[in-house]
């Protein structure tokens, strides 16, 4: 894995633009510069398990069949003007919209508008394991493979030019919302003809070509990615010329550019500068709940941590409520579920795991578990689940020495932390998940599923077929009821095993400048930048 994905990373650096051209007051005039902590490994979130790639640039890039109102919660039209649910739920019929155009590039020019076949294309290469296309880059799409939806689906068909249908071996509830989300994004087949004819598939996700609002113009590794208007996008023309998204800096970095206006829009500002940004009248912040979730995820399959008594003893000693006051600030709920509150399955009989350090150590010593020295895994960026997650290491380091276990932090980035994840030489991540689906399943499945493991999604490496089945079962049925009361049911089940220790629902964050107008905070995570633009009458 190491491997194919510096292969990848090459790739896209060899196609950066050698300079970033453009001063920061060109840019003002012509768009806005959005700041942001992360990576990028691919530009098909088909290929990702989140990061900077889903939560910012899927909604520019590409279209999807569905969306997600950010306001009211429920699926809207998107790429599929209607839908027909038939057989119970287990095939769906999706009738597109006409006169929907694909981006022209510098390395692709399409000849047709979307069709059917784009459709059919895009869910093939992830579902169909035949497919000539599965194995580009990787073959490995970590949602989908979480939740077995190669086994899951029958067919893909096209019926006529603006019809799809999509077949499944057994009703499947949640089917919308899984392709509502940002991994389910629509190619152009046409771009994959051409790049199967010149024998360069593996350009399809390091040169995108989407129905998006934004086209990728230049990318220099690490620094910052360019993006330009499409100008035929369906649903009429982006407000801004161009959208710079920096990555250069971190921290209190990024802050200083906000502040300085370098940067229009901050994302994900650390909850401890809330107050610096509040108090500027340059600058406005909007807060919203989000459907994420920071947790710790033990490793079941590694001694002592594979022992339930294990794990609960060392989450006794854990003391979430300083985690709210020092990493969060107000900006977070303390978790007692894996699903976020917000989730029309959360129960509400769920409870905080006790603070007792002194019941966690006399537990540890009935076990026989003395002088305990474990690996904790954290990403070093910050995220939307977690604005510091070093700091949160830090803090639970400290709780753990508190009972006699010593715990060595070892940070990790992006892809290479999944690849090393599976290694499985790691005892604890501190990690979390943020989607764009209202769905619990989009929870359970790719986060503590059996089969989440082969997809690097489930960190805590703990498969209990019980559990599974009982969340097959929450798919079968197309009654709320039944389903909230199955879900009642694995949320009781997970309680009790503990896999994973819930720690954190946070307010997700956006700080920007007060010129900048029609930034829509998603609580899913990524909205598109169509609508964004500069009031200059508001400029200070």
């Amino acid at each position: 894995m190491r491997t194919l994905f510096s292969t990848l990373l090459l790739g896209l650096s060899l196609f950066s633009a050698s300079t970033w051209s453009a001063s920061p007051g060109d840019i003002r005039q012509s768009g806005f510069v959005y700041c942001v902590n992360g990576a990028v490994t691919t530009f098909n979130p088909q290929l990702a398990s989140g990061g900077l790639v889903v939560d910012t640039l899927a909604a520019q890039l590409y279209d999807r069949l569905l969306d997600v109102d950010p306001y009211t919660y429920r699926l809207i039209p998107e790429l599929a003007q209607s839908w027909e649910v038939l057989d119970n739920g287990a095939t769906y019929r999706f009738h597109l919209r006409d006169n929907v155009h694909f981006q022209k590039t510098a390395w692709f020019s399409p000849t047709r508008t979307l069709n059917a076949d784009d459709v059919v294309f895009s869910f093939q290469r992830i579902f169909d394991r035949q497919s000539p296309w599965h194995n580009v880059n990787g073959g490995s799409y970590p949602y989908f493979d979480s939740l077995q939806f190669a086994d899951a689906v029958q067919s893909v068909k096209k019926l006529d030019k603006n019809t799809v249908e999509i077949r499944l071996h057994n009703p499947d509830a949640s089917f919308l919302w899984h392709i509502a989300t940002h991994y389910a994004p629509v190619l152009s087949a046409e771009y994959a003809d051409r790049l199967t004819k010149e024998d360069r598939q593996e350009q399809m996700d390091r040169q995108p070509v989407g129905t998006g609002p934004f086209m990728l113009s230049s990318y220099r590794t690490g620094q910052y990615i360019r993006l330009a208007r499409n100008p035929e996008y369906w649903k009429g023309l982006p407000r801004m010329p161009q959208v710079v998204i920096d990555m250069g800096a971190g921290g209190t970095g990024r802050l200083s550019k906000l502040l300085t206006g370098e940067c229009d829009v901050l994302a994900y500002p650390a909850a401890s500068q809330i107050s610096i940004l509040r108090d500027d009248p340059r600058l406005r912040l909007t807060l919203r709940p989000g459907m994420n979730i920071a947790y710790l995820a033990f490793n079941t399959r590694k001694a002592p941590l594979d022992r339930v008594e294990v794990r609960q003893a060392l989450a006794l000693a854990i003391n979430n409520e300083r985690l709210m006051e020092s990493i969060y600030y107000g900006t977070a709920e303390t978790a007692a579920s894996i699903l976020p509150r917000a989730s029309w399955a959360y129960d509400n009989e769920a409870r905080v795991t006790e603070y007792n350090p002194k019941k966690a150590r006399e537990e540890l010593k009935a076990l026989g578990v003395t002088d305990l020295h474990l690996n904790l895994w954290v990403p070093s960026a910050s995220q939307s689940w977690n604005p510091s997650p070093l700091k949160t290491a830090e803090l639970i380091q400290a709780d753990l020495a508190q009972i006699g276990v010593t715990v060595t932090i070892v940070s990790v980035e992006g892809r290479f932390q999944e690849a090393r994840l599976m290694q499985m030489n790691h005892d604890l991540t501190l990690t979390g998940w943020s989607t764009d689906s209202n769905d619990p399943d989009s929870f359970f499945r790719p986060l503590l599923s059996c089969a989440a493991i082969g997809s690097q999604t489930n960190y805590a490496h703990w498969c209990d077929p019980a559990f599974d089945e009982v969340l097959h079962k929450a798919l079968l049925s197309q009654q709320l009821a039944s389903r909230i009361d199955y879900y009642d049911r694995a949320q009781r089940m997970l309680a009790q095993s503990l896999p994973v220790l819930p720690l954190a629902y946070s307010l997700r964050l956006q700080a920007y400048r007060h010129d900048i107008q029609g930034l829509v905070l998603s609580p899913f995570g990524n909205a598109s930048f169509a609508g964004v633009h500069r009031d200059k009458g508001e400029e200070k």
